[in-house]
């Protein structure tokens, strides 16, 4: 299980990997926000309820996909679009990294970001 110190080491390697990302936060299983940063000059897409419950249903959806894990493999990351934003979030262990990027980046920077917060993702669900 992560604790505070390695949520907020998560937050700040995965945040140095591309300027298009707008918000990067470690949620614990219970839907609680570990360690964040926000990039500055952008403000919440959401409010403080909305926010609150888009983790816990992260949560849960982390969970639930768990269930699949043996028979499917471990979840390596979903990436949703939507009209305002790109969400893409990675379970680790228990927890999950959920990042937002600008909705404008091409898919091939998407990818890009992916492909560098994964071994941050594997080194700390080896903890």
């Amino acid at each position: 299980m992560l604790n505070k110190k390695d949520a907020q080491m998560i937050v700040k390697k995965m945040r140095a990997i591309s300027v298009y990302v707008r918000f990067i936060g470690v949620i614990d299983s219970k839907g609680e926000i570990m360690a964040y940063e926000r990039r500055p000059g952008h403000e919440p897409l959401l409010n403080i309820k909305n926010t609150s419950d888009q983790f816990s249903h992260l949560a849960v959806k982390t969970r639930m996909s768990s269930q699949f894990n043996k028979q499917l493999g471990d979840v390596q990351f979903m990436w949703e679009e939507r009209e305002k934003v790109q969400t893409i979030s990675f379970a680790v262990g228990k927890n999950t990294v959920w990042a937002s990027i600008d909705k404008k980046v091409i898919r091939s920077e998407v990818l890009r970001i992916i492909d560098n917060c994964l071994p941050i993702v594997k080194q700390y669900s080896q903890k």
